[in-house]
């Protein structure tokens, strides 16, 4: 699926490839409107309809990822409350040996995330991710989300690549779309970012459920680039 003699590097999303997508999830669909109920008030079934309805207007812009923006529009502590249900917070399976391959490898590994920053701490509080990558960086730092083009410019200025060898993994199939019009040639996608639902099937883009299918990686040495 991956020719990594034309790879050098990999630019990884956070939640929902790394991660496992249920945390989050689970934060936003259950335990934020559970907790803003408690906090403010109203019948709870009503509170969630209530939040998602605002959350989903902001879709794939900055705000959408701002913990900062939730915070102040619900008056709440976004952060706070996420740290409640931190015991949730996992890679999936596969991405410790992943990860591991990678940096035995001659590829540059950089975390690259629509994640708010004080979301990012905390998941990196929670793993290991930080020790693996060589660079972090979230759209917030760039002003734009990855869904727009732009933020692919941006980070290019911000730290060069050649697109041409360079491959993606992400979970969000707009992100994609972004990075394939800016010119990102390997692109890659999950089958199933949150373990609790369901596979996706008939995805744009090639897809694994598990790293390991795009595994073994060469390492350095072999490496005839």
């Amino acid at each position: 699926m991956i020719n990594w003699q034309e790879i050098d590097t990999v630019l990884l999303d956070m939640d929902g490839t790394l991660l496992d997508l249920h945390y989050d999830n689970f934060f936003w669909s259950q335990h934020l409107p559970k907790r803003y109920a408690e906090i403010h008030g109203g019948e709870p079934a009503q509170v969630a309809h209530d939040l998602i309805q605002r959350i989903m207007a902001e879709r794939g812009s900055l705000n959408w990822y701002c913990l900062d923006y939730w915070s102040n529009q619900l008056n709440v502590d976004i952060v706070a409350l996420k740290r409640e249900i931190a015991h949730l917070i996992a890679p999936h399976p596969s991405t410790a040996d992943f990860l591991s391959a990678l940096d035995n490898s001659h590829c540059e590994t950089w975390l690259v995330t629509n994640a708010h920053r004080d979301s990012l701490n905390l998941k990196l509080e929670h793993t290991d991710l930080a020790r693996w990558m060589h660079k972090m960086i979230t759209s917030h730092e760039l002003a734009k989300p990855k869904e727009d083009p732009e933020f692919w410019h941006r980070l290019r200025q911000h730290w060069d690549f050649d697109p041409a060898r360079t491959l993606l993994v992400d979970d969000t199939a707009s992100v994609l779309d972004a990075a394939a019009k800016f010119g990102i040639r390997h692109l890659l996608t999950l089958r199933q970012p949150d373990s609790k639902q369901a596979i996706r099937e008939q995805l744009t883009y090639p897809a694994i459920q598990h790293f390991s299918e795009v595994l073994p990686i060469p390492k350095r040495e072999t490496y005839r680039g």
